[in-house]
């Protein structure tokens, strides 16, 4: 299969990009300044650019995404309004605009994350989006043609992210970058669509 895999620089890219390569697939790497190409996904012309220099796929991985943290009480539209643009509209914009560009049978992977279901302090912009992107997925699952499939990987804190992250997470236990990526696999291989699959332990 020819995977473009969106956020393949990151953490939990890398791992995904690893896995699929390892298991021969072609792989293409994108990444805001880095890979094989460029794209910011907060804008409609740069996700074009980069389907038109990559051509027909069979599959789109999307590990990209940011979110705003912080305290409730200070937050404003403006912080709210990061999530919105990057990690979940950025993603649906992914997937919107690449479904022309799959080849018959191909699927889609979208990534959410734990705080979904488990919010933190300070996580109210990450539980929104990501929220948003499941209910994307369930819903676009419905209504693709041609065979093609769509689905979200939620992992839990990265072990590889403790640092800096993990005073957001008192208490959770972590799962690899490697691990995680397993349920990307499963994503573009497997039959399943619809699905939001969580790694949490």
């Amino acid at each position: 299969m020819k995977v473009l895999v969106v956020g393949a620089t990151g953490a939990i890219g890398s791992a995904v990009a690893q896995a699929l390569a390892g298991r021969g697939h072609e792989v293409i790497r994108a990444g805001r300044t880095r890979g094989d190409h460029q794209v910011d996904i907060t804008n409609d012309a740069s996700v074009e650019a980069l389907y038109a220099a990559v051509g027909r796929v069979d599959a789109i991985v999307s590990t990209a995404g940011g979110l705003f943290f912080g305290p409730l009480s200070e937050m404003t539209s403006a912080n709210f309004n990061v999530g919105l643009q990057d990690k979940l509209l950025g993603q649906v914009r992914l997937a919107l605009l690449g479904q022309h560009v799959l080849r018959d049978g191909g699927s889609i992977t979208l990534t959410t994350g734990v705080a979904a279901d488990d919010p933190v302090r300070g996580g109210g912009n990450a539980a929104a989006v990501n929220a948003g992107v499941e209910g994307f997925v369930k819903g676009a699952a419905v209504e693709l043609a041609r065979g093609l499939r769509i689905n979200a990987v939620s992992p839990t804190l990265l072990t590889e992210s403790m640092e800096a992250y993990g005073a957001l997470f008192p208490g959770v236990e972590t799962v690899s970058a490697a691990r995680v990526a397993l349920a990307y696999v499963r994503s573009v291989e497997g039959p399943l669509t619809g699905r939001v699959f969580r790694v949490w332990q």
